[in-house]
């Protein structure tokens, strides 16, 4: 039957209702669900506790407590949405949605990890060694390390002995074992290289070859070699401290030697001169007076040779005079005394005047009688 029927008072389903009367209804029925009297006159009920304000509150606390996360200076936070990378927390205070809608994976991007391990290799000459290395890292991309390989730990210690082994590998073994400087600085640059490959999100702060040496079954043939290489230096070292000590002397020597050397061409070269300078003049002399010349040429001579020479003389009747003048002893010393006995010589006939005659007096008189 229609609700406009003539005679019944039209009487339509719409108007009439009071639309609070819905509201307070549907309230009364939450709070049945919260254990309210359900009869709209919102009060607790007839014999118990209304736990309706604590459940709210403790969403509240809950929802707010799951919306902020604090993010230490060392921290960083990944935040997945629904299990996808959506960003990353920053250090202080963040904003996010409460689970289940996003989570936060939290790692530590400045703490540095260190690995120590050891590894046998062959070396280019073909020699077996035993090298321990030490790798330091940190977790510098937190998304790529969370989420770029399986195990970036074990992707670093594999990818680190594969560095040493070819380092080492194109390296002797002198090199390795005492000059491993620039094998340090390779094997470093190789080990980051493969890192950023596998996209572990780790970086290497520091690398350290830290010790090397021959497996255990010829140690002992190691030993040898390298106490004969430390004689060897040993020896190189004297040698050189020797050399640094001898050749200062031996340039000073040879210094002294030359300028010797050099006085004495110039005392040479001065007397040389002298002499050819005063024969010159004599030759001057010889010229204007000939005669005179050679008899001071002759008392010349005959002074330096006697000079330094004992002197005997002799006189007419038959003495010898013994004169130490000029270089001989001294008396008392093993010397002639100073007054020398007196030697008588023996008497010798009488010369003829004819005989003492001088020859030169005898050429002239055969000249004069031409």
């Amino acid at each position: 039957m229609a609700w406009n029927t003539p005679g019944k008072g039209n009487k339509d389903p719409w108007k009439g209702r009071d639309s609070g009367n819905d509201v307070d209804a549907f309230l009364n029925r939450l709070k049945g669900m919260f254990g309210g009297d359900g009869r709209g006159n919102g009060g607790q009920s007839a014999g118990g506790f209304n736990p309706a304000p604590w459940v709210l509150a403790l969403v509240a606390v809950w929802l707010v407590f799951n919306s902020f996360k604090l993010m230490d200076e060392r921290q960083r936070g990944v935040v997945l949405r629904f299990g996808e990378f959506n960003r990353i927390m920053t250090p202080g205070p963040n904003f996010k949605w409460p689970w289940p809608i996003e989570t936060v994976r939290i790692v530590d991007a400045t703490q540095v990890v260190e690995v120590t391990d050891e590894v046998r290799v062959l070396t280019r000459d073909e020699n077996l060694i035993d090298i321990k290395f030490n790798a330091q890292y940190r977790r510098e991309d937190p998304r790529q390390y969370l989420f770029g390989s399986v195990d970036p730990e074990q992707t670093l210690r594999d990818a680190a002995e594969s560095a040493v082994r070819e380092v080492v590998g194109r390296s002797d073994m002198d090199t390795v074992l005492f000059d491993r400087a620039e094998l340090i600085i390779a094997a470093q640059e190789r080990l980051q290289e493969s890192l950023d490959f596998y996209r572990t999100g780790l970086r290497v702060v520091n690398f350290n070859l830290q010790d090397a040496r021959p497996p255990e079954e010829v140690k002992q043939a190691f030993d040898d070699a390298i106490a004969a290489r430390e004689d060897k230096n040993r020896i190189v070292n004297e040698a050189r401290a020797y050399a640094s000590k001898v050749l200062p002397e031996a340039r000073g020597v040879a210094a002294r030697m030359r300028n010797e050397a050099q006085g004495y061409r110039e005392a040479t070269i001065a007397r040389a001169q002298g002499a050819a300078e005063r024969f010159t003049l004599l030759a001057a002399e010889y010229r204007k007076a000939p005669e005179v010349t050679r008899r001071r040429l002759y008392l010349e001579t005959i002074q330096e040779v006697l000079a330094n020479n004992p002197k005997v003389l002799a006189s007419d009747d038959g003495n010898i005079l013994y004169l130490p003048v000029g270089g001989s002893p001294s008396p008392g010393r093993g010397g002639v005394p100073a007054e020398a006995p007196v030697i008588r010589m023996p008497i010798t006939p009488a010369e003829t005047p004819a005989d003492t005659r001088n020859p030169r007096d005898d050429r002239a008189d055969r000249r004069g009688g031409r």
